[in-house]
């Protein structure tokens, strides 16, 4: 029984944590959501009384379809609590887990996605194709699962009160990785089928810009080299890319801070002019920039501010 019981236990603290958030969900769990109806739930949302309970309230339709018939993955859609408007930004969030784990769903994302939902934006937290990048079928199919969040919440502008032009891309961690090359739209993926266009900006939280593999030496140490393919962003720097913010931590075992700040300089060698950046000392890869409703993390007002800044260029 102790194994259930701690099951137990770990399920209603996620809840309790889960119920911090102020998340109020606008429909039924199992519930079909199509997108005829989101118009008349997204007039629900903005229609509901203005609340000002710390953190103020954000409503979430979960469980979107966005891929096609057939596919497991996606999306939840977090509209802001305040009055209607035609030309709200929106933001498509890239969960991180190593790009074999993690959900749309789960608190870290929600947390972050809700955050940045009650700074105004509409934002749609996605899920994508799992597992290792040299499974069939993973590669470069998660690239395109986000690119098509982002073509969905254009094809949807409309009934989400959207501005199509103002569509930013954030991730942390694998998410990160994906973020940037959704925005980035590297002319050598286009054989993949992979176009998408300019977004209003890039957001990425130690990403990985660089595409690593693991090597194992005689005692049985891990040793990391670095191959220069189509998957790494890295190698996909050029001029006319949107404005990108990276965000990395300096004690970073995994997107390592020199691998970031080598990718923030090579971006300014190359005249990409809109390029910030911001290290996060004493932080590692799993503490920074996922909570941005706590005033003392440093990638909160970094993030916020890149993104309105964005918007407001667009």
């Amino acid at each position: 029984m102790r194994p259930l019981l701690l099951l137990f236990v770990a399920a209603s603290t996620f809840a309790a944590d889960i119920a911090k958030l102020h998340i109020f969900e606008m429909a039924k769990p199992g519930e079909s959501v199509e997108a005829a109806k989101i118009p008349a739930l997204a007039e629900a949302a903005y229609g509901s009384p203005h609340m000002t309970m710390p953190p103020t309230p954000v409503f979430r339709l979960s469980d979107v379809p966005f891929l096609g018939a057939g596919r497991k993955e996606k999306l939840d859609l977090y509209f802001p609590n305040g009055p209607r408007r035609s030309d709200r930004p929106a933001v498509v969030f890239i969960h991180g887990g190593g790009f074999t784990g993690g959900d749309k769903a789960e608190y870290r994302s929600a947390s972050v996605s809700a955050d940045l939902c009650r700074a105004g934006y509409v934002v749609v937290s996605c899920n994508y194709v799992l597992g290792p990048k040299d499974k069939p079928g993973v590669w470069p199919r998660n690239i395109a699962d986000c690119r098509n969040a982002v073509r969905w919440v254009r094809a949807h502008a409309k009934e989400l009160g959207v501005n199509p032009d103002k569509i930013a891309v954030a991730g942390g961690s694998a998410g990160g990785y994906l973020a940037l090359l959704v925005g980035m739209d590297p002319e050598r993926l286009k054989p993949h089928g992979l176009t998408l266009g300019s977004v209003a900006g890039i957001a990425q939280v130690s990403g990985q810009v660089f595409n690593h593999y693991t090597v194992r030496d005689e005692r049985g140490q891990a040793r990391y080299g670095i191959t220069s393919d189509e998957a790494a962003p890295a190698f996909h720097i050029r001029k006319s890319l949107p404005p990108i913010l990276t965000i990395y931590a300096q004690n970073d075992m995994l997107s390592r801070a020199e691998e970031n700040m080598f990718f923030v300089t090579t971006l300014k060698a190359a005249g990409h002019t809109e390029n910030y950046s911001l290290r996060v000392d004493d932080r590692d890869h799993g503490t920074v920039g996922h909570n941005l409703r706590n005033d003392d993390d440093p990638a909160r007002l970094a993030i916020l501010n890149f993104i309105a800044k964005q918007s407001a260029n667009r």
